[in-house]
């Protein structure tokens, strides 16, 4: 799809011939997400309802989803045949899912959800009265910072905290599909992407290390507010925000990075959403590189194609 594009689209088996509904609910799941074999409850395909709505852009997918009860089964073999190292993140609104995959079984309920990867075998099943919400996010954004590749079926509580917060980003995302924009679309995905990743990581944290995830927020946000300034430093941060560097490099280092790279991801991502906004079309690249902390439109051009596969001038163009 052109790059900036915001796709919103809607399926549901009642526009099919009921003869068809469980081929066409196979055929439109693979579609969405990728090769995979389907068990259904229901013998007779008339029997089968089923609705979904997507939301995408050319970086993130989210669906929502509601249909009758499922066994999915993404087996060895489809793995070598359509690799997919990607991740999903799960999270049902009503009814249950249970999610096995690595040898471990989760078993998912309203309030709980689990990040897993479509790189390896897995079983999925739910009950007919399952409606849920499927994340879609590229493996580049969670191998790096978690600094490992293996299935993640492991529930997630959010029914407080940084948890809630997760929840409820996912459902506004969600429900406000039709307001969105791509940029605006993106944004908040990276967002909870960020805080899917402290979720993640502070599931393995032990409770002493609750300040090490507090720096972690703090830094984060710090960043995120002054990504644009070309001063912005580890040594910077650590003096406005009256911690040691040590501090915020052990902080980062437990999710997998540093505050260098953090700055050039979040100055890289500000870069990104200016592109796709019409209201800085009249900024050139050299401009948008000073204005966004970079030393000069070609240091741009390279961390930026190197991120995200095209050149700055390439998504501005191909997002028009």
């Amino acid at each position: 799809m052109p790059a900036g594009s915001y796709i919103v689209e809607s399926q549901t088996t009642g526009e099919v011939d009921p003869r068809e509904r469980t081929d066409f609910w196979s055929e439109h799941i693979k579609s969405l997400q990728t090769q995979m074999d389907f068990r259904y409850a229901t013998p007779d395909p008339q029997t089968f309802h089923g609705r979904s709505t997507r939301q995408r852009t050319d970086t993130y997918q989210l669906v929502n989803w509601q249909c009758d009860q499922i066994e999915y089964n993404r087996t060895p073999r489809s793995v070598r045949h359509e690799p997919d190292p990607d991740y999903r993140f799960l999270l049902p609104l009503s009814g249950e899912l249970v999610l096995r995959q690595d040898d471990q079984e989760a078993r998912l309920t309203p309030g709980t959800g689990s990040l897993m990867t479509l790189g390896a075998p897995f079983q999925l099943l739910h009950d007919a009265s399952l409606q849920g919400i499927i994340f879609s996010i590229p493996a580049r954004e969670i191998d790096g910072p978690l600094s490992r590749k293996s299935p993640l079926a492991t529930g997630l509580d959010l029914t407080t905290g940084l948890g809630r917060v997760v929840h409820t980003m996912l459902r506004s995302l969600s429900d406000e599909r039709d307001h969105l924009t791509a940029t605006e679309f993106n944004a908040v995905s990276d967002r909870i992407v960020e805080l899917l990743l402290m979720l993640a990581a502070g599931d393995d944290r032990p409770d002493t290390t609750g300040q090490l995830t507090e720096v972690e927020a703090m830094v984060r946000l710090h960043v995120r507010e002054h990504a644009a300034d070309p001063d912005l430093t580890g040594t910077s941060m650590a003096r406005a925000l009256g911690w040691s560097l040590r501090q915020i490099q052990l902080a980062l280092q437990r999710v997998g990075t540093t505050p260098r790279e953090l700055i050039r991801e979040e100055r890289l991502r500000l870069v990104r959403d200016r592109l796709q906004c019409r209201e800085c079309d009249h900024l050139t690249i050299t401009d948008l590189a000073h204005s966004s902390g970079f030393s000069s439109a070609s240091t741009l051009s390279t961390a930026f194609r190197r991120r995200f596969g095209v050149s700055p001038r390439e998504l501005r163009h191909g997002g028009r």
